[in-house]
């Protein structure tokens, strides 16, 4: 108990630098995009918000898992991309200004939907009231660790980009890190029951790893949105934010089980991102001058 009081003291803490580092990447101008882009960033809204949901429920439902973890499993389903996004859509030639226009539009929505889809899934899936959900107060405790942080940050470079810039890389640095030891600490905790939850929600994280990056790759182009933007969208929707997930399931909801299903994942995410996208260079190779129009469209 007592390594779980260190743990939700820090968590809180390491995710707002996380989220201010996010911060310190967006201007207002980010939000603006939509009108430049609506098809793109509604798509990929619409993937993010409804499609995942819905897989990681099926998912919840066919595979019969234990109701914390299902809780678990919705609840990573609603965070939104993780700023790892940012570095995916880079790497593998992706439209990264779109990347952090819907990182600024889906923190900001996750903020009302994330509630909402937890509240759900605890209501469907808790059984005699296991878990207590996400009463008023909790609900803006969520919207406090979302949004604050990102709007410091915002503050911080609308204020003196130059020191913004220089903490960009430290605290990307500091997120990977942290995501590392805080995946490492939670799976310590539950150690002895690992191999169970291995054995219970190791197949339906990875299935909801892959079904994310599909999704955000496949049903762009099936809306006739370029190669270059659905490489975006793909990693924008298929690398979640495990952290927050994780932040909510041990400081809001106080259970380490809840915690599993986004520890798990991000076992996986890292590993099946970097292979879905040299499978996506392979089917869909992007010219240099490809990549030149596409980006003079932004």
């Amino acid at each position: 108990m007592g390594q779980l009081s260190i743990i939700t003291v820090l968590l809180p803490a390491a995710l707002a630098i996380i989220m201010v580092g996010l911060g310190l990447e967006l201007t207002p101008k980010d939000f603006l995009r939509v009108s430049k882009h609506p098809k793109a960033i509604l798509v990929a809204l619409f993937c993010q918000l409804v499609l995942l949901v819905g897989i990681a429920f099926t998912i919840c439902h066919v595979l019969k898992l234990p109701p914390l973890l299902a809780i678990g499993l919705m609840l990573l389903s609603a965070t939104p991309g993780g700023p790892t996004a940012n570095l995916y859509s880079h790497l593998f030639k992706g439209d990264v200004a779109l990347n952090i226009s819907l990182t600024a539009i889906n923190s900001v929505l996750a903020a009302f939907t994330l509630p909402l889809i937890a509240n759900f899934a605890i209501t469907f899936f808790s059984e005699n009231h296991q878990v207590l959900g996400l009463q008023f107060s909790k609900i803006i405790q969520v919207f406090l660790i979302i949004i604050v942080p990102v709007l410091i940050g915002m503050c911080i470079r609308h204020l003196s980009p130059n020191i913004a810039h220089k903490l960009e890389k430290p605290v990307k640095i500091f997120s990977v890190i942290f995501l590392i030891l805080i995946i490492s600490g939670a799976i310590f905790l539950e150690r002895q029951n690992l191999a169970n939850y291995l054995e219970q929600v190791g197949i339906a994280s990875a299935l909801f790893c892959f079904s994310s990056l599909a999704v955000g790759y496949f049903v762009p182009r099936l809306f006739k949105i370029n190669s270059y933007q659905a490489r975006a969208c793909a990693f924008e929707i298929g690398l979640h934010n495990s952290t927050l997930a994780m932040t909510i399931a041990l400081t809001v909801l106080m259970n380490t089980t809840i915690a599993m299903p986004a520890a798990v994942y991000s076992l996986f995410m890292y590993v099946f991102s970097f292979i879905f996208g040299l499978l996506i260079q392979r089917l869909e190779p992007l010219s240099h001058e490809h990549r030149l129009v596409q980006s003079e469209e932004v």
